[in-house]
């Protein structure tokens, strides 16, 4: 028997997805409601309601419940939840609406009906309240922060009901997996303890060398990569699982990693991300999870290590699962070795480090490329990709 962490808020997985033999009538249902259109981060929140991600959430937040957790990371009943998971609506739409009337909530890039909404309360929130909290920034040139801005300031709460996880579970099949799914998985192997390793990237060395830490310290590390959207020039999920399982295949112990992938849509929060990242991959089954340098983070707006500071800070029993704090990574000549920051003594004219523009460079222009930076298994499947691109 295995002993994984419990999901979060101490009780049992709550995926919100309604049982498939009802969907067909509830979709016919949602047809005749008004439409409430939901942003790509909307969506993506949806499904992550949907597949039991975000327990113990029964919906999207009413008013209290979004000002505790920016003001201090607790909703109304005391759960730890550091970012709020709402729903915005135009205003004259909300006005419309009522309390207590059930809506369709609509993906608006594709008009798709994904899940029903009882609401129960509409409110007005202070966007730059909620920037500075969650963002430490009210500045447009953030793109987490730019969403909140051009928002309406009207926010719509209550239960949901999903009917729809989108195109994730055959455009991936086989990568996206929901937490009760991964948890079977982990108990399948006899994991207890198992570390989430967080990507939205091709994973080169230094990525492989925090996974393989991941699997020292405990039974077994899930690779859990984005698949909801990302920044201008990342690479697809379908390259990067490519990639990922190559480098696995060639470098990894066999039974020791999952790879899987999961649909949220990245707010580039730093702290506040790291510690809902820490919050869903419990739901996951992890007991720990690897925070690296700027984990989360986007340009300057964060401290390398803020993200490790952050969950120093938490009061007693915020959570279950804790940070492996992992410094940043590298391959450094002199040691003739990956290492990090606090394990080696050379200065940086010694350190191989090539940041994601430059390797895209590089790539581009046919340059050739360390192996001592990524496994050549690696960097055939990404030559490819580049060279169509």
């Amino acid at each position: 028997m295995t002993k994984l962490v419990a999901p979060h808020g101490g009780g049992q997985l709550k995926p919100l997805l309604i049982p498939e033999a009802e969907r067909a009538e509830e979709h016919n249902r949602a047809r005749t409601l008004k439409q409430v259109p939901m942003t790509s981060r909307e969506t993506s929140d949806l499904i992550m309601l949907a597949m039991g991600a975000y327990t113990p959430l029964d919906g999207f937040m009413g008013r209290d419940d979004w000002h505790g957790s920016c003001a201090d990371m607790r909703l109304v009943d005391g759960t730890f939840w550091p970012i709020p998971i709402t729903l915005s609506c135009e205003r004259n739409l909300a006005d419309s609406i009522t309390p207590g009337e059930e809506v369709a909530l609509s993906d608006a890039a594709t008009g798709e009906i994904l899940g029903l909404l009882e609401v129960t309360e509409k409110y007005e929130i202070d966007r730059e309240f909620e920037c500075s909290h969650v963002y430490r920034t009210t500045d447009t040139a953030h793109p987490g922060a730019a969403k909140v801005l051009a928002s309406s300031g009207v926010n719509i709460a209550g239960r949901v009901m999903a009917l729809s996880e989108g195109d994730y579970p055959e455009r991936y099949r086989g990568l996206f997996l929901r937490p009760a799914e991964t948890r079977a998985l982990f108990a399948e192997k006899g994991w207890s303890t198992v570390a989430a390793f967080q990507t939205r990237n091709p994973m080169h060395r230094s990525h492989e060398y925090l996974a393989k830490i991941g699997v020292e310290v405990c039974d077994g590390v899930l690779i859990h990569q984005v698949l909801g959207a990302l920044k201008p020039g990342d690479i697809p999920a379908e390259v990067r699982t490519r990639a990922i399982d190559a480098l696995v295949e060639h470098y990894f112990v066999p039974g020791t990693c999952v790879q899987a992938g999961y649909p949220i849509e990245m707010r580039y929060a730093g702290p506040r991300e790291a510690l809902l990242h820490a919050v869903f991959r419990q739901n996951f089954g992890c007991s720990h999870l690897i925070v690296g340098r700027d984990h989360a983070g986007v340009g300057d707006y964060y401290g390398p290590f803020d993200a490790h500071h952050a969950f120093d800070a938490l009061p007693e029993g915020s959570l279950i699962t804790r940070p492996l704090k992992m410094d940043v990574t590298f391959y450094c000549y002199r040691c003739d070795g990956i290492a990090t920051g606090r394990t080696c003594p050379h200065p940086n004219e010694d350190r191989l480090q090539i940041s994601g523009t430059r390797l895209r460079e590089m790539f581009r222009n046919g340059d050739t490329i360390s192996t001592e930076f990524s496994r050549p298994e690696v960097l055939e499947i990404l030559r490819e990709y580049y060279s169509q691109h």
